[in-house]
C-alpha cells in the first residue's frame, strides 16, 4: 500500500486550492500511489470566511475532487468544509476513489490557544473508518490527535492505518507536541499513523491570516511501535511511503495493548 502525503499551504482561493489537489493527485498516481492524503482545510485556509464557501458533499468542489481521484485511479482524502448548524460549517474530510465513498466530520473542536473553532464549526459525532485495497483506515483531524480514545475506537473497528489531516498552528512547543502526539497515537492503537499537515506559509510563499491556524509542516509516518519512518520539512512537499500492514498484526501480537485494556 503506497501512500502519498501531500503537504501544502492552502490559500483563500478555492479554485487555486482545487488546482493543487488535481495536480498533486495526478502526480501521485504517476508515482504509483494508492491513497493520496491532503491536509485539513485544503479547500480554504483558516482565517477566511468558511461559511461562504462551504458546500454539500455533492457540491461542485467535492465533485471536482471525485473526478480527479477517478481520473487518477486513486483514493483521495482531503479537508473541506460542509454546511453545519445555524450558520456554521463542518470541518470535513472527504474520501473518494476506487469504490470508496465516505466522509468524516471533525469531532474534537479546537477551542485552545485563544482560538475558538466551536464559534464557527459544528462538531462531528461518529468515528469513521474505510477500507481500500484490503487495508482499513481510521480518520482524524488536527486537534483530534490529542484524544487517544478516537484512535483506539477506530482500531477496534479494524483500522490498521490512522490518517490525521491537520492545519497545526505554530507556537512555543507546538512542533514538539505534534511530533509526540502522532507517535503516541500509533502506540496507543498499534497502527501506522499517516499525519499530513499544512506547510509553513512563509516557506510556501503564501500570506497567512494572523491568529488563525496555519501550518508548520512536519508531516510524518509512524509505525505501530511509534518509530518515525518519514518526516517532511516545513515547506510544500509530497512524501511517499510503502506500508507493510502485516506489521500491524505482528505489533499487536507482541504488544497487545488493545486486548489488554481495562475499561475503567
Amino acid at each position: 500500500m503506497r501512500i502519498a502525503l501531500v503537504q501544502l499551504t492552502s490559500s483563500r482561493s478555492v479554485e487555486d486550492n482545487l488546482a493543487l489537489v488535481r495536480a498533486r493527485t495526478a502526480e501521485a498516481a504517476r508515482r504509483h500511489a494508492d491513497v493520496v492524503v491532503f491536509p485539513e482545510a485544503t479547500m480554504r485556509a483558516f482565517g477566511h470566511s468558511l461559511t461562504e464557501i462551504a458546500e454539500p458533499l455533492d457540491g461542485p468542489w467535492a465533485q471536482a475532487v471525485r473526478a480527479a481521484a477517478d481520473d487518477a485511479g486513486v483514493v483521495v482524502v482531503v479537508g473541506m468544509f460542509t454546511p453545519g448548524v445555524g450558520g456554521t460549517v463542518r470541518n470535513t474530510l472527504l474520501v473518494h476513489g476506487r469504490g470508496v465513498e465516505t466522509h468524516y466530520d471533525k469531532i474534537h473542536l479546537y477551542d485552545a490557544f485563544s482560538f475558538l473553532e466551536s464559534d464557527t464549526v459544528t462538531a462531528g459525532k461518529e468515528p469513521v473508518t474505510f477500507t481500500a485495497g484490503g487495508v482499513t483506515f481510521g480518520l482524524a483531524t488536527c486537534y483530534d490527535v490529542r484524544f487517544p480514545d478516537l484512535f483506539t475506537s477506530t482500531a477496534d473497528d479494524g483500522a490498521q492505518v490512522q490518517i490525521v489531516c491537520a492545519s497545526w498552528g505554530p507556537g512555543p512547543g507546538k512542533a514538539e507536541q505534534w511530533d509526540l502526539l502522532v507517535r503516541a497515537r500509533a502506540v496507543d492503537s498499534t497502527c501506522f499513523v499517516v499525519a499530513v499537515g499544512q506547510s509553513d506559509p512563509e516557506a510556501a510563499g503564501v500570506d497567512a491570516k494572523h491568529g488563525a491556524p496555519t501550518g508548520i509542516g512536519r508531516s510524518a509516518v509512524v509505525n505501530p511501535f511509534g518509530h518515525l519512518l518519514e518526516r517532511a520539512g516545513s515547506g510544500p512537499e509530497t512524501l511517499y511511503v510503502d506500508l507493510d500492514v502485516a506489521q500491524v498484526a505482528k505489533a499487536r501480537e507482541a504488544l497487545p495493548v488493545l486486548a489488554n485494556r481495562v475499561r475503567l
